[in-house]
């Protein structure tokens, strides 16, 4: 995904996705008490995300283009194609092999399952 976020964009837009819409005042605002960021950072790293599609500052309120999470779910496609060739079962296959899955995981996951099989059927 070409619009991934960094660390700190993450955080300011966290902010964004929680308050949303807010005055860009406030945003600058909680920027500064959230994570110590004085004004001119807080409108350059605006200023990226709105390049990169996420958000819109349109005459001083700051909305998201993009919901979390949409942004969430495109990252995690992207990860998976990049790091498995687009294979889920092969990405689950790493996940379940380095963590310890408890019985409400593993039945959260046969739903799902079961849930695709269901939509597969209803094409």
């Amino acid at each position: 995904m070409k619009n991934r976020l960094g660390n700190e964009e993450r955080k300011f837009a966290h902010i964004i996705w929680r308050e949303e819409p807010l005055t860009s005042r406030l945003l600058i605002d909680l920027a500064n008490a959230e994570l110590g960021w004085k004004k001119t950072t807080s409108y350059t790293v605006l200023k990226r995300l709105q390049e990169k599609g996420i958000f819109v500052n349109d005459k001083g309120t700051v909305r998201a283009l993009i919901s979390k999470d949409d942004y969430y779910s495109k990252e995690s496609n992207a990860y998976i194609e990049e790091a498995y060739g687009g294979s889920l079962p092969a990405f689950i296959t790493a996940f379940a092999s380095s963590a310890v899955l408890s019985e409400e995981d593993i039945e959260k996951l046969n739903q799902l399952i079961n849930e695709a099989e269901k939509a597969l059927k209803k094409k």
